[in-house]
């Protein structure tokens, strides 16, 4: 399922909880904004509210202060974003995407290992799934 995305203020905060899973109001507002006042703790807290009804973060209240953690994990964000982003951009291709971090060089040899293993073993089960259907490999 893919989410809204997330303002710069909303990411700041996830980022934190990605960190650390389980945070309350006052730790996530001492982590942002270190030298300020209480005053921020009433925008941290219309912060959390927004991504709690976004969907992004769960709030337990079985305790006298509550604890908020990430519903959502970066790795799900991510893909979702990436998603809509080559949605928008080429119809939903990513290979302009891939194309264009290996041209510039921004993929490291493990990454694109990786990659390589990723497509090796979706080729596999794409011959596999031929095999089943009667037909040739």
């Amino acid at each position: 399922m893919n989410h809204p995305p997330l303002a710069n203020a909303e990411l700041a905060v996830m980022e934190l909880l990605w960190v650390q899973e389980r945070r309350t109001a006052r730790q996530i507002r001492e982590a942002l904004y270190p030298s300020a006042s209480k005053a921020q703790h009433g925008t941290v807290q219309r912060l959390l509210q927004r991504l709690e009804d976004k969907g992004y973060v769960d709030r337990d209240r079985d305790l006298p202060v509550h604890l908020f953690s990430a519903t959502v994990s970066r790795e799900a964000y991510a893909s979702g974003q990436l998603e809509d982003l080559a949605e928008k951009l080429t119809g939903g291709s990513v290979a302009p995407l891939i194309t264009h971090l290996l041209a510039e060089k921004k993929i490291s040899r493990k990454e694109i290992n990786k990659l390589r293993k990723l497509l090796d073993d979706s080729k596999g089960r794409d011959s596999k799934r031929h095999d089943s259907k009667g037909g040739r490999k």
